[in-house]
């Protein structure tokens, strides 16, 4: 099913990034081949062009490694996919605290609302 993209991202970057969430959520394995530039291209519904970019820039962030003639598969360096999961936890954290900010809540008050929330979970 075609994605829906935002307006002021480049698409490809939001193809990295939903990747990138897949393969930190255990969505994709380490080691696991991703579908070929064309499979993903009709299945994200974008042209092939945008995904051999996508995939030029996870391999430059070392995320997959491209064997040519095979494809592209998830690292299997356990300590990068844990890094970069570490390093999504404190952007969206960050973003969250920047955004309830601005909404007039203090720091003291955003950490009391996901202590009583800590029971709904």
């Amino acid at each position: 099913m075609p994605q829906q993209f935002q307006r002021d991202k480049p698409i490809y970057l939001q193809v990295v990034d939903t990747i990138i969430q897949e393969i930190v959520s255990g969505i994709r394995q380490s080691g696991e081949k991703l579908p070929s530039v064309r499979e993903y291209a009709i299945e994200v519904g974008v042209n092939p062009n945008t995904i051999q970019r996508v995939y030029r820039e996870l391999d430059q962030r070392q995320i997959t490694i491209t064997k040519r003639g095979q494809g592209t598969f998830v690292t299997e360096d356990s300590r990068l996919i844990t890094q970069v999961r570490e390093e999504l936890k404190k952007q969206y954290v960050d973003q969250f605290v920047e955004d309830m900010g601005a909404l007039g809540f203090s720091k003291k008050e955003i950490i009391l609302s996901l202590k009583v929330g800590e029971h709904d979970a």
